[in-house]
């Protein structure tokens, strides 16, 4: 063997000894476990800072507060027909209610009925005016105590909250609002006054006026004070933010109607024209525009032309109405 094969049968055996030390002995002799472990035992763990963990617990009994209004709200989505009539601000019992909705249906079935319409027509405008009509005007009577609610509820927040800062308890401030504010905000802050008197706590007493009045400021006001009566704060500088949101929100309000009302007064034209051309039309030539309930074909055009009108009507106030 000469002299160059032996050399270069020793540098191959040093450079296949030198990569198995590097990547074979970390492995055989647990070197790799021991970098690990060093790195683990090295590596900085989040650890929250000393005010985060003072504010911890507070945190913690807001979140749980938030999930049990939460929970209350979606076990409350449907509302008996009691509490629809007293949100309306009626005094009727549910029995009172039924009974009046059937006089309605049964007056609109005695005057249909011998007007000429039939029975079936009949029934159907007895059953529209005893199901329909008194529920339509629930609602109606609900969203006007609502704007009326909604309008004082602002200066109420801002007495409740110079009464706390006068020194005054809250409850004290909600009495003075139960006695000098106009309806229906009287009415709902005696009635807090008047549950928490039974024993039911502040915070739970001012929870339930979003039962009786279901609007998010309702809302907002409960869940302030609720907070606060669970995990403490300054009461005044939360009522006295509430009460700046819910001026806002009324500006907004004010200005979607006003932006928006141009397009309802097109929306009412366009809706009425139709109508009004077919009055027009029938007083000046009556026989030509008779043909539509006279004969089969203009029943069914006059009723798929009504069916697109409702349609149009409907996609129109869709467009035009803004939730915020």
């Amino acid at each position: 063997m000469t002299i160059q094969t032996f050399g270069l049968f020793f540098l191959v055996a040093f450079a296949i000894g030198g990569i198995a030390w590097v990547f074979l002995y970390p492995f055989l002799s647990g070197e790799r476990k021991a970098q690990q472990r060093m790195a683990s035992l090295a590596r900085p763990e989040p650890t929250a800072r000393p005010t985060r963990a003072a504010q911890k617990p507070r945190r913690e009994q807001i979140e749980g507060t938030l999930k049990i209004l939460e929970q209350r709200q979606k076990k409350a989505a449907r509302v008996p027909l009691s509490v629809r009539i007293a949100q309306a601000g009626l005094s009727w019992s549910s029995r009172q209610f039924i009974l009046i909705s059937a006089a309605c249906g049964l007056v609109a079935l005695l005057i249909a009925v011998p007007a000429g319409a039939g029975l079936i027509p009949g029934a159907a405008f007895g059953f529209a005016a005893g199901f329909g009509f008194p529920r339509w005007l629930l609602k109606f009577l609900k969203k006007r105590r609502e704007a009326r609610f909604l309008d004082a509820l602002p200066d109420a927040v801002d007495v409740i909250t110079r009464g706390i800062k006068a020194g005054l308890p809250l409850l004290d401030s909600l009495k003075l609002i139960a006695a000098e504010s106009p309806e229906p905000i009287r009415s709902e802050f005696r009635s807090i006054i008047e549950t928490q008197t039974v024993g039911i706590p502040l915070g739970e007493a001012c929870l339930k006026l979003y039962e009786r009045m279901p609007v998010p400021e309702a809302n907002f006001f409960g869940i302030v004070v609720s907070i606060q009566q669970r995990a403490g704060g300054n009461l005044s500088e939360a009522l006295g933010n509430l009460a700046r949101v819910l001026r806002d929100r009324k500006k907004m309000k004010a200005k979607i109607k006003a932006m928006s009302q141009e397009a309802k007064a097109s929306a009412a034209i366009i809706g009425a024209l139709p109508i009004v051309v077919m009055a027009l039309v029938y007083f000046s030539s009556p026989n030509y525009i008779a043909l539509l309930w006279t004969e089969q074909l203009g029943r069914i055009m006059l009723a798929c032309s009504a069916i697109w009108m409702f349609i149009g009507i409907m996609v129109m106030r869709k467009m035009i109405n803004f939730d915020f």
